[in-house]
């Protein structure tokens, strides 16, 4: 089947009736507050002009931050539907004993200012664990959001739910259902400590696809496996990760209510978004100065290209060693050999290549002559690739990661002070 999804602007902005807005309340003061300072947004809002249909993932740690506790809560309570988002960046709202009440006073101020009910407030968090959230500036802000909502803004979102990023990360798509001009849109923020289990970091996407809530739920789900849950940047993960997807129907194609061509063409267009914003997350890894992606071929099913390929990108000795722009092909086998999956490693072939191209460094698990010099040249690159043939099957799966380098230890031996 022949798709025609197209790269387009906007964000979560782009799906027709959402709208946008961010700023900077002073959730976190900056260690210099002087009047010339710069403040970078640490919160933002959007909705949409029509109630949607929403899904989420969560993190699986067993320590969770509020904004999910309450965000699972109204989902419940609203029966999958929701109409705003709100997020702020640098306070996690986590471990802390009025957590609750925070995240759902966040939700009340909101729904309050756009005539709405609570339960149909999404409420998210990021940033430090364990320091009480000051709710006194989000209570100025909230009205302030809300009458600034934009169509237009979605780069004030964007840069408002940043920590240590150094760049904000959006990807929207155009497509058509059943002659129907349609739209996914989305944005992420995350750079360290991820390592995700159902989720990763924050990610918002928004759709203006008429879907039913099961087969959002069943769409999301999919697609986190196969992107999201490929990535890891540092083998943490968070207590703040949720992935929410709403969809408010305005595109007006016929609603997707059972898995057909559509919702293939729904999947397909999601995966793209979110497969973008994965490698955009695994890129501004703290510290990073190498995108990795680990491709594994010929798996006997997709669970199993997954953990291997994952296998290699977590492999902290692997990860130093694409810092040093060492073909240290050694350290990649290692990794497939401890992946929990059944293969057999006297078939396997592995191979590194990027823009400089490409070159064999093991083959039927042994090492083969290569060229030092050449390999040298293909790991000057800041994006490289791994391809690992299993030669078990025709499955096959990608993961995503990055170097580890010294800004790494830099960045998180302060974090918090």
């Amino acid at each position: 089947m022949k798709l025609d999804i197209r790269k387009i602007d906007g964000g979560i902005c782009a799906a027709k009736g959402f709208k946008a807005s961010g700023m900077y309340c002073g959730i976190k003061r900056p260690a210099n507050d002087t009047p010339d300072a710069v403040h970078k947004n640490d919160i933002c809002l959007y909705a949409s002009d029509a109630e949607c249909n929403a899904a989420a993932v969560y993190t699986q740690n067993k320590v969770k931050g509020a904004p999910i506790l309450v965000t699972k809560a109204n989902l419940e309570k609203s029966g999958n539907r929701a109409i705003a988002v709100i997020a702020n960046s640098k306070n996690a709202n986590t471990c802390n004993a009025d957590g609750v009440e925070k995240a759902e006073r966040m939700c009340e101020l909101v729904a309050d200012e756009l005539g709405i009910p609570q339960e149909k407030v999404i409420v998210a968090s990021t940033g430090v664990i364990g320091q009480v959230l000051p709710i006194e500036p989000i209570e100025k802000a909230v009205p302030v959001l809300a009458s600034e909502l934009d169509y237009g803004k979605n780069e004030e979102a964007a840069t408002a739910i940043m920590t240590t990023d150094t760049v904000k990360k959006e990807y929207a798509v155009e497509f058509t259902l059943g002659g129907k001009v349609c739209h996914i849109g989305g944005m992420a923020k995350g750079s360290g400590m991820i390592h995700p289990n159902m989720a990763t970091t924050l990610n918002f996407i928004t759709s203006d696809c008429a879907i039913s809530a099961e087969l959002l739920q069943k769409a999301l789900s999919d697609i986190v496996k196969i992107t999201y849950n490929c990535l890891s940047i540092d083998g943490d993960t968070s207590t703040n990760d949720m992935v929410v997807l709403m969809a408010n129907g305005l595109a007006e194609n016929d609603e997707i209510t059972s898995e057909n061509e559509d919702f293939e063409i729904f999947k397909s267009a999601l995966f793209e978004v979110m497969g973008e914003l994965t490698k955009m997350l695994a890129k501004d890894g703290e510290g990073a100065t190498k995108l990795l992606c680990c491709n594994c071929y010929g798996a006997p099913d997709v669970d199993t290209a997954i953990v291997v390929a994952k296998s290699v990108i977590c492999s902290n000795l692997f990860k130093c060693a694409m810092f040093g722009k060492d073909a240290n092909w050694g350290r990649v086998l290692c990794a497939i050999g401890y992946a929990d999956a059944e293969f057999d490693i006297n078939k396997v072939d592995v191979e590194l290549g990027s823009e400089y191209g490409i070159i064999k460094v093991c083959e039927n698990g042994a090492g083969v002559d290569f060229s030092e010099e050449k390999a040298s040249e293909i790991l000057q690159s800041d994006e490289i690739v791994i391809n690992v043939y299993l030669h078990e099957g025709e499955r096959c799966a990608t993961a995503w990661g990055c170097d580890l380098t010294y800004d790494y230890v830099k960045i998180n031996g302060d974090y918090r002070t």
